[in-house]
């Protein structure tokens, strides 16, 4: 039991550092452009890079593990952003500022998929639980990088400390991994050890999950690196737009929370999915009308939220093993991350076409719409799966 504990504990303040790198910088984002002379096109690859490094690595990353053990590589993993990061402290350049990005991007890469299978392995009766834990620490991270960035660029006067210096968080969490964990030891690398692990890339049902994970990205994570940039081009100011990306970050925590007891009670998969997309459509409808971003943002908060959790559930209830689970899991997060990544970069690039960011918001929109249908084949009833389904739901 209480290495049980030690373990969600390790697990929390891991996952805390796969979103500083990203989400530290959206709130300066244009403060950065102008200091740097970056395109809007340019400037989205800060948050895509790491994006896109989660597609790229993920399939390096579950091989890893079947060779190393999912522990010790998750605490390399945090180190290596931690060094991504403390790269930001010392840059005046876009280049090396995109360098860090990749480094960093990397090791969130890494972590990302292994984290499905560390959950499967140590707590496959309790999955929707831990996920959920995953999750509120996922959205902590995030929405404590956007909150502090803002007072730490003023109190430092600089915008490199405000990304920087969430380099201390990753070296924290890897030494604190590496005493809770303790990755070396000889009954967790016998415990990861196995078979080498191969990606399900000719299974049609891990494609569907896929093209699920990556829509759902690709919303999220441009809304996440333009939200701010759209609200200030409406007319409003900086700090207001600052607060809705602060308000779209913080409701995914109690909806972390929530979503998991609902689950228990009503487990189908597609009701919650197609509802949080339908609370996600609304959200764009009312931001492209100009009116009450704050609510736009709250709105798309609690639908991409849930959307998150319930697209890491789809691989477990998929598979019966942490083996699996790792293998569907970097599948999904592979080629998923990948489409995602585009979803700031589309932006960037129709607004530097079109001087405006109501065509892109209209295009996610459309995306929103395919993203139904995604939905409804990735929750087709699986006998396996449903029985897997159930049986972690009751617990």
């Amino acid at each position: 039991m209480r290495k049980n504990v030690s373990l969600v504990i390790a697990l929390f303040i891991a996952t805390l550092n796969l979103r500083p790198a990203i989400n530290s910088v959206a709130p300066l984002l244009e403060d950065i452009r102008v200091d740097l002379g970056m395109s809007a096109a340019l400037a989205s690859l800060l948050t895509s890079i790491p994006v896109l490094c989660m597609g790229l690595f993920s399939p390096f990353a579950a091989k890893a593990s079947s060779r190393w053990g999912i522990e010790r590589i998750i605490g390399y993993s945090l180190l290596i952003i931690g060094v991504g990061t403390i790269i930001r402290l010392f840059t005046h350049s876009a280049n090396v500022l995109l360098l860090s990005s990749l480094i960093a991007g990397i090791g969130i890469a890494t972590i990302g998929p292994l984290t499905s299978g560390f959950i499967k392995k140590y707590f496959p009766s309790h999955v929707p639980s831990v996920i959920a834990v995953y999750s509120i620490a996922l959205t902590i991270g995030a929405a404590s990088s956007t909150m502090l960035s803002g007072p730490v660029q003023e109190y430092f006067q600089s915008w490199q400390k405000a990304i920087g210096l969430w380099a201390m968080l990753a070296f924290i969490a890897a030494m604190l991994w590496w005493v809770l964990v303790k990755p070396g030891s000889a009954k967790t690398v016998k415990a990861s050890g196995g078979p080498k692990m191969s990606l399900p890339w000719n299974n049609r049902r891990a494609w569907v999950l896929t093209l699920s994970f990556g829509s759902m990205a690709m919303l999220m994570y441009a809304f996440t690196a333009w939200l701010p940039l759209i609200i200030q081009e409406m007319g409003y100011s900086k700090s207001y737009a600052s607060l809705c990306l602060t308000v779209f970050v913080l409701v995914q925590i109690p909806v972390s929370f929530i979503l998991p007891v609902i689950l228990k009670k009503f487990p189908s998969r597609r009701l919650w999915m197609l509802t949080e997309s339908f609370i996600v459509l609304a959200s764009l409808i009312l931001l492209i009308s100009g009116k009450l971003p704050v609510v736009s943002a709250l709105l798309f908060g609690l639908g991409a939220g849930g959307l998150f959790i319930l697209n890491l559930l789809l691989p477990m209830d998929a598979t019966s093993t942490a083996g699996e689970a790792t293998s569907w899991s970097a599948m999904q997060q592979s080629a998923g991350y990948v489409i995602g990544a585009t979803g700031p970069i589309l932006l960037g690039w129709i607004h530097d076409a079109s001087n405006s960011f109501s065509s892109a918001l209209i295009g996610m929109i459309l995306i929103n719409i395919i993203m139904f249908f995604i939905q409804i084949a990735a929750t087709q009833k699986q006998g396996a799966d449903r029985s897997l389904s159930d049986s972690n739901l009751a617990a």
